[in-house]
């Protein structure tokens, strides 16, 4: 039955060809910035993470502190002979001092740490965007297919040459 050949509809298309490649194109940006999405917001979860870490710790140092202190005035306050507690409250005091200073560099960290999961989660939202900009043309693209009209692969390019902006404005960020 060599004398029958089956050939699929619109074989002979060139403009099916260019569109098909199109789609594949697409359909790859579409996977490295869909990639990139799911890194971006790991990492923004890992960020916030350790900045909540840092801030139960800056809190706990906080609350040493306010023992301390606390402690040092109730042992001022209720002792009958201030000389004999002097040793105490002043080494309360000095552990509260401690603590204050631990406290300092702790917030400067959660800080940090916060501000990357900003940027972090800026770039995700970038990345999110262009990801759906590329699902957009992806279809687009592939409806040339259903409708042989040279208006969805048009509008396809354009979206997703949009998708793949944003997910380059995600990198250089």
């Amino acid at each position: 039955m060599a004398e029958i050949e089956l050939k699929p509809e619109h074989a002979d298309d060139p403009n099916s060809r260019r569109v098909g490649i199109l789609v594949g194109i697409v359909g790859i940006f579409l996977s490295v910035v869909t990639i990139a999405s799911h890194r971006a917001h790991t990492k923004a979860v890992i960020y916030r993470t350790e900045a909540n870490d840092d801030w139960a710790y800056y809190q706990a140092k906080k609350i040493r502190e306010n023992t301390s202190d606390t402690a040092a005035t109730v042992l001022e306050s209720l002792a009958a002979d201030p000389a004999k507690v002097a040793g105490s409250v002043q080494k309360l005091k000095a552990a509260g001092q401690k603590y204050a200073d631990d406290a300092v560099g702790l917030q400067s960290d959660a800080q940090a740490k916060e501000e990357k999961t900003e940027n972090e989660e800026n770039r995700a939202l970038k990345f999110d965007i262009g990801e759906g900009l590329l699902e957009l043309g992806l279809v687009l693209c592939s409806l040339f297919f259903l409708a042989r009209n040279a208006f969805f692969p048009l509008f396809g390019t354009l979206a997703a040459a949009a998708g793949i902006a944003l997910g380059l404005w995600g990198w250089l960020l």
